[in-house]
C-alpha cells in the first residue's frame, strides 16, 4: 500500500472512514457493537493506519468505539478527529465554531479517544456566525498548548485555506469528492500545489457514484466491484488524495482496502475522467 506524509507522520493511503460504525443515520450506538469493534480490529489487521473521526459522530459514540476497540493503540496508529459541529437531534448537523465551544469539543475528544495529544485535530465545518480566523485560532491555540500535533480543515474553499495557512500550518483538507462530485477540484489542486494531504469524504459519493454505468463496465472487466474502481480512480487522481471509505460491513471493508493494491490502466482511467 502507498504511503503518505501528513505533516511529519506517514500513513498509509487508504484510510478508514469510521463514521459507519455509529448506529442508523449516524445517531447513537451500533446494533451489534462487538461486530463494530471487529470491523475497527480488521482495518488495523488489513494495515489501515489512518483512522477518520468527529465528535459529531453518534454523537460521541464513534470515539468512544475506537478507544473500547483499539485502546491502547498499535505503534503507527493514526487517529483524526473533528470539532465543530452540533447533533441537537438525528439528521441535524449544526455549525459551531465559536472558539469557547471548539476548546470543549477537544479536550471531550481528548477525553473519549484516551489520548494526550490529538495527532490530526480539523475543523469540521466553517461557521458562518463566527468569524472563520477565530475558529481556526481556537486550533492553532490547542496545538500550542500541546493538546494538538497537526491542525485540518473540513469543508472549506481555496480561500479559506489561504487564510487559515495564515494562522498556523495545515496539513490537510477534508472536502466533499468522488468521480461523481468533483466540486472541491480547486481545493485538490490547491492541495496538490501546497503538499497538503486531501482527505475525500463519500468517496463513494454514499453508493450512489457507484451506480454509473462507466464504472460498472470498468468493475466486470477487472473482475472487482464498482467501490473498488472509484476508490483506485481516487489514488490516480492525485498523489495528495487520501481516501477514507467507511463501513460497518467486514466484507466491504476488505474489499475497499484491496483497492488500495488495484492500478487502473490508462484507458480505464480515460473512460472514468
Amino acid at each position: 500500500m502507498d504511503t503518505i506524509r501528513i505533516g511529519e507522520l506517514t500513513v498509509n493511503r487508504m484510510g478508514f472512514g469510521a463514521m459507519r460504525i455509529c448506529g442508523p443515520n449516524v445517531w447513537g450506538p451500533p446494533r451489534d457493537r462487538a461486530a463494530a469493534h471487529e470491523v475497527l480490529r480488521r482495518a488495523i489487521e488489513l494495515g489501515v493506519n489512518f483512522f477518520d473521526t468527529a465528535d459529531s459522530y453518534g454523537p460521541h459514540v464513534d470515539e468512544d468505539m475506537i478507544a473500547e476497540a483499539l485502546h491502547p493503540y498499535p505503534k503507527g496508529l493514526v487517529i483524526a478527529t473533528k470539532g465543530g459541529l452540533l447533533r441537537p437531534r438525528p439528521g441535524a448537523w449544526d455549525p459551531d465554531g465559536r472558539p469557547e465551544h471548539l476548546k470543549r469539543a477537544l479536550e471531550g475528544s481528548l477525553k473519549r479517544l484516551k489520548l494526550e495529544r490529538i495527532d490530526l485535530y480539523q475543523l469540521h465545518a466553517p461557521d458562518s456566525k463566527v468569524p472563520f480566523a477565530d475558529s481556526v485560532g481556537a486550533l492553532a491555540e490547542g496545538q500550542r498548548a500541546g493538546k494538538i500535533r497537526h491542525v485540518g480543515l473540513s469543508n472549506v474553499s481555496v480561500r479559506q485555506l489561504e487564510e487559515a495557512r495564515r494562522i498556523c500550518p495545515i496539513v490537510s483538507v477534508q472536502n466533499r469528492y468522488n468521480l461523481g462530485d468533483r466540486s472541491s477540484e480547486d481545493v485538490l489542486k490547491a492541495c496538490e500545489q501546497l503538499g497538503i494531504a486531501f482527505l475525500p469524504w463519500y468517496p463513494l459519493g454514499a453508493g450512489e457514484t457507484i451506480k454509473q454505468e462507466k464504472i460498472k463496465v470498468i468493475a466486470r472487466k477487472r473482475k472487482a466491484t464498482s467501490a473498488q474502481v472509484a476508490l483506485a480512480w481516487l489514488l490516480a487522481k492525485s498523489p495528495v488524495m487520501v481516501p477514507i471509505p467507511g463501513t460497518a460491513d467486514l466484507k466491504h471493508l476488505e474489499q475497499n482496502v484491496a483497492a488500495a493494491r488495484m492500478a487502473l490502466s490508462a484507458e480505464d482511467l480515460a473512460a472514468l475522467n
